[in-house]
């Protein structure tokens, strides 16, 4: 199931990755690492922000509020030790390499690399975080696409950045977006309005953890495996789930 703020948000994300695309062969290795590492602390600073949802009243009442920052850690660990048993990264990165070959055929290895980096750092950065949750669920349930049409907003600017300094790869990224944006739009059909705000606390500040991770990539810091960690973000709210029901 897609919804229509997901269709918008897909149109952004390839829209400001071709602008992206056309400026960046125009720009200097110097200005593109520049662009990246802005996008980095920005990032950090998104996922700073998305962490303090630790400090939600609804969060705090579930699991007690000595145990919110148990509860994201717990997951964020438990979900690294899943995601790399089944190779989420490697997966992922595997599957930007088969794009790479029928979108943007090369057989050089820097163009090839390049490419897969785009791809898997635009993936993580526009599905992970609360407008990407939120915003899905919200058009699953009708109430509205507004959230979506915010993130769109803001994927277009960051996906023209990241194309400018990654290239064409980031533009791949809307497949992701679709298919992780369209699971949890049919998700919030379903489920959504018998979810409560405890769970998306948890998922939000799940969520900023692994952006905190993209943060350090794009700064090249530490090639964090964020996407090993994507299954925090199911772990955070069923471990919010088993504590609040033996509390």
């Amino acid at each position: 199931m897609v919804g229509a703020g997901t269709l918008i948000n897909i149109v952004a994300v390839l829209l400001g990755a071709g602008v992206g695309v056309l400026v960046g062969d125009r720009l200097s290795e110097r200005t593109r690492s520049t662009v990246t590492d802005g996008l980095g602390l920005i990032t950090l600073v998104v996922g700073a922000l998305n962490v303090m949802s630790i400090g939600d009243d609804a969060f705090g009442d579930a699991v007690g509020a000595d145990w919110t920052l148990i509860v994201v850690l717990g997951a964020v660990v438990l979900g690294g030790v899943i995601g790399s048993v089944l190779g989420i990264e490697p997966g992922l990165e595997r599957l930007g390499g088969w794009l790479q070959q029928r979108l943007a055929p090369s057989d050089a290895d820097e163009a090839r690399a390049r490419f897969v980096e785009g791809y898997v750092s635009a993936s993580l950065l526009f599905c992970v975080g609360p407008l990407t949750i939120l915003g899905s669920i919200s058009d699953g349930l009708g109430t509205g696409i507004d959230q979506l049409v915010l993130k769109s907003s803001l994927d277009l600017f960051a996906a023209m950045a990241f194309a400018a300094s990654l290239g064409v790869g980031v533009a791949a990224s809307a497949i992701t977006v679709l298919v992780v944006q369209g699971a949890l739009t049919a998700l919030g059909a379903v489920f959504g309005s018998f979810m409560p705000d405890s769970l998306i606390s948890a998922m939000t500040a799940a969520g900023g953890v692994l952006l905190l991770g993209i943060g350090l990539r794009l700064l090249q810091v530490r090639r964090v495996p964020v996407a090993d960690m994507l299954p925090a973000l199911v772990l955070a709210p069923v471990l919010t789930l088993v504590i609040d029901a033996v509390r």
